[in-house]
């Protein structure tokens, strides 16, 4: 079959030939905007509030309160770590969150040039406390599924702060292919450290029984059963903004439309 090469003026004027003899209205359409306005007050919470700034300060306050005592251990011969994750734990993203609003748009749409200008800014006294642990012999793991293309950028970002050691090391992003689950990585880590805490925004972030809870009721239940870790080993922050208790809400169901998934916010509203 022959293969007909066509110049770019002729591209164009076929182009706006098909244009032109579609029914009214189809060319000129758009795809549908996203609806994520729910969420601007969480963003603008997260952004604009005291009281953000003061759970933060007082959640790192807790974590150094618990690494204090356990430095008096001297029974521990392990060395001691800390493992921490990033987006809405040291690293605060609110502002690609801003932007998805304002443009209508959802994540992931923009994430990976948001993270190659390696502009979020610091979680308030997470700068502080993890310096703080280093400075004692602490070592600090970042663990994440920020994907491998995106290390580079997470790196330049994390040392561009102040964040100490940070190498291919102990940056632990998303494996290339497989689960993306923490588990793994937080299981190596343990096999040669003492892992005095855990700090996270989502419950994924501290144990494999909450990646394996994925609806609401069970969520809640996993948080129950382990309520005597939380402000000993795991320390949650707050991020209103997004994470896997909306995903649970949607029952994972990444296909829904937004007037489904907004019928599924409004049913689960308790009055």
């Amino acid at each position: 079959m022959r293969v007909v090469n066509f110049s770019r003026a002729h591209r164009f004027a076929l182009t706006l030939l098909f244009l032109t003899c579609l029914p009214t209205g189809i060319a000129q359409s758009n795809p549908p905007k996203t609806d994520n306005e729910y969420i601007e007050g969480a963003i603008l919470w997260q952004q604009s509030s005291g009281e953000e700034r003061a759970l933060a300060y007082q959640s790192f306050a807790l974590a150094r309160m618990l690494l204090d005592r356990d430095l008096r251990n001297r029974r521990v011969r392990m060395p001691r770590a800390i493992i921490v994750d990033l987006d809405e734990t040291i690293l605060d993203n609110s502002r690609y969150e801003a932007k998805l609003v304002k443009e209508r748009q959802n994540y992931p749409q923009g994430w990976t040039e948001w993270i190659n200008r390696a502009e979020a800014t610091a979680v308030p006294g997470s700068l502080e406390f993890l310096n703080y642990a280093a400075a004692r012999g602490v070592r600090v793991f970042y663990v994440t599924n920020r994907k491998p293309i995106e290390q580079e950028g997470t790196a330049r970002n994390l040392k561009k702060l102040g964040f100490p050691e940070v190498n291919d090391q102990t940056l632990l992003v998303a494996p290339e292919s497989g689960s993306s689950s923490k588990e793994p990585r937080r299981q190596a880590i343990s096999a040669k450290y003492h892992v005095v805490l855990l700090m996270g925004d989502d419950l994924n972030d501290f144990a494999e029984i909450f990646e394996k809870s994925k609806t609401v009721e069970s969520r809640i239940a996993a948080a129950e059963r382990d309520k005597s870790q939380f402000g000993t080993r795991f320390i949650v922050l707050p991020n209103p903004m997004y994470g896997n208790w909306e995903n649970s809400i949607y029952e994972y169901n990444f296909k829904l439309t937004e007037e489904e998934k907004a019928a599924k916010r409004n049913a689960r509203l308790k009055d």
